[in-house]
């Protein structure tokens, strides 16, 4: 099972997490604030962060920003606020694998804890089937890739936009599909966070990440991803 960091100030909330993921089978952590947050998941080893957006002395989004500026690929889950549709927004865009909504059921989050844990990224098998996209290879069973140069990382959500591009290839995507099909949201109020998506995937397997051959943009409609 996971070590789990939680980082949230609501000790109610906070101590029914631990319990719940504790009989999940999961070493669990608990920072209360986001200056403690970010002190554990630089030290804790945490596979996975559960992080709450409003928090005192450092911010979920500041912190979810700091730790992926320091190059910290842990996956994130971030509880919003009900109806606040721009913290999923720039969460996302900050580098969070996940959101879900308070109030949620403990099931729900259990089932998306599980879902982001499937990731095992130094996995490594001898029977791995690898797909190309490009300069790279990736494996969506164990969620690893690699290039020329070794082990390229790739967070949860590029894996998976990787993989809906694969089982769609030569397919115009459009945005609000992406949305709905990779991140499960019927309703988004921007699609700043798909692009944002695919400006860094094509760092990661084009060439020439500026003249794309692989991942291409259809104006005003969305992307098509072909070899």
């Amino acid at each position: 099972m996971a070590r789990i960091l939680v980082i949230e100030d609501e000790v109610d909330m906070a101590l029914g997490l631990k319990d719940n993921f504790e009989y999940d089978g999961h070493e669990v952590l608990i920072a209360e604030d986001g200056e403690k947050g970010v002190q554990l998941a630089l030290e804790g080893n945490p596979q996975l962060l559960i992080l709450d957006v409003m928090l005192p002395k450092k911010s979920g989004f500041d912190v979810c920003k700091e730790l992926r500026a320091r190059g910290i690929k842990t996956p994130i889950i971030m509880l919003t606020a009900r109806g606040q549709e721009i913290d999923k927004v720039l969460g996302l865009e900050l580098g969070a694998d996940d959101y879900i909504t308070k109030p949620f059921s403990v099931r729900e989050l259990l089932a998306r804890v599980k879902a982001v844990l499937r990731r095992s990224p130094d996995e490594v098998s001898e029977d791995a089937t690898y797909h190309k996209f490009g300069k790279i290879k990736v494996d969506f069973e164990h969620y690893s890739a690699y290039d020329d140069n070794g082990k390229v990382e790739l967070t949860f959500k590029e894996f998976e936009l990787l993989k809906y591009f694969q089982e769609h290839k030569g397919q115009t995507i459009s945005r609000d599909k992406l949305l709905d099909e990779v991140w499960g949201y019927d309703y988004f109020p921007t699609s700043r966070t798909v692009d944002n998506h695919i400006v860094k995937l094509r760092k990661k397997i084009e060439i020439d990440p500026e003249n794309p051959k692989h991942i291409l943009t259809v104006y005003a409609i969305g992307y098509k991803y072909i070899d």
